[in-house]
């Protein structure tokens, strides 16, 4: 069974930084690309970024690139997403998954998200 579980979630400042990570467990995680997803109040799930299964190669949506930056450790079978200079906008719960068919698409099941919370 694929279990995803996210952390490091909060409340911060505009231009405060946090860092996500995500544990995953139930399936072969070195051989998988991952995502986070993020999902805003009365919004559909926006797609924020992927990396590859082995890390060299990583792709970000529009509206972090620049600010955000994923990694992960196999050898922790953990994702990890580094948020800087944060915004009101990414106000959102923000959850890990298998990566989809494409580099911005994901797969099902998530995890049950980490709050993150941007405002003065």
């Amino acid at each position: 069974e694929v279990q995803l579980v996210e952390s490091g979630g909060g409340m911060v400042q505009p231009g405060g930084s946090l860092r996500l990570s995500c544990a995953a467990s139930g399936f072969t995680f070195k051989n998988v690309g991952m995502s986070w997803v993020r999902q805003a109040p009365g919004k559909a799930p926006e797609w924020v970024s992927t990396i590859s299964f082995g890390g060299a190669v990583t792709y970000y949506a529009d509206s972090v690139k620049g600010r955000f930056t994923i990694s992960r450790d196999n050898t922790k079978d953990t994702l990890y997403l580094q948020m800087n200079s944060l915004k009101p906008e990414d106000t959102a719960l923000y959850y890990c998954a298998r990566r989809g068919s494409s580099y911005s698409a994901w797969s099902l099941p998530l995890g049950q998200g980490t709050q993150v919370t941007v405002s003065s």
